[in-house]
């Protein structure tokens, strides 16, 4: 296993910090992208679940030309130059060619696609669809639950976890949901992944971890096949 070490060296600076994890993991997106041989076209990136702000920072520290793709289940906001807005499912993706792409990039998005077979299948289409790739996931053993941000909350029972949803809000994204139904959906919308777990949806990768005060806060996937 390859360790990235990250410190955050005030909480009150979470913003900040969040910024400084994206771009230590960017950085090992752009390790992928420099192994790849340069072409007289742009380099062709398929991000699964990402968005255009996403690359307003990022964009420019590729030093190529690059047309990226951005898959989501509601597809887009119209043409611009440098991006395609495409509307799809990341667990079915027939209308990519096998290496249709050159790297993909997909961020915190494969622990939500559903239950393990849903999530098996994004993981070959990705492996299909081109021959490098850098997939991100949190890690199911880091302690805070990072949609609720609430501690310990993933490793309690659905039948404790459904009540503390319903008793309050939690963290920016898990709003008090008002009926057991809102509340099951709610924590059932996200299924955290293990090592052995994220290592055998990609075993043709290298399983990246990412740390904060020397405890693995997320794994990332990364294969070089240029």
């Amino acid at each position: 296993m390859i360790e990235v070490s990250q410190v955050i060296e005030h909480s009150g600076y979470e913003k900040a910090a969040s910024s400084r994890f994206r771009l230590a993991r960017f950085s090992i997106f752009l390790d992928l992208v420099n192994s790849i041989p340069r072409t007289d076209r742009p380099l062709r990136i398929l991000d699964i679940g990402g968005v255009e702000a996403y690359w307003s920072d990022k964009r420019r520290l590729i030093a190529r030309p690059t047309e990226i793709t951005l898959l989501n289940l509601d597809g887009g906001g119209p043409p611009k130059a440098g991006f395609i807005f495409c509307r799809g499912n990341a667990c079915h993706m027939p209308e990519f060619a096998d290496n249709s792409f050159d790297v993909i990039h997909s961020n915190s998005v494969i622990e939500h696609v559903g239950q393990w077979s849903s999530m098996m299948a994004m993981a070959n289409e990705i492996r299909r669809i081109a021959p490098n790739y850098f997939v991100q996931t949190p890690y199911y053993w880091f302690p805070i639950e990072p949609h609720a941000r609430t501690p310990f909350l993933h490793w309690l029972p659905e039948s404790l976890k459904f009540r503390l949803v319903m008793a309050r809000k939690c963290g920016p994204y898990w709003s008090k949901a008002a009926t057991v139904d809102e509340a099951m959906k709610t924590i059932q919308s996200s299924s955290l992944l293990d090592k052995r777990m994220f290592a055998a949806l990609f075993p043709d990768a290298s399983i990246i971890s990412e740390k904060i005060l020397g405890v693995t806060k997320s794994l990332m996937a990364a294969r070089k096949r240029s």
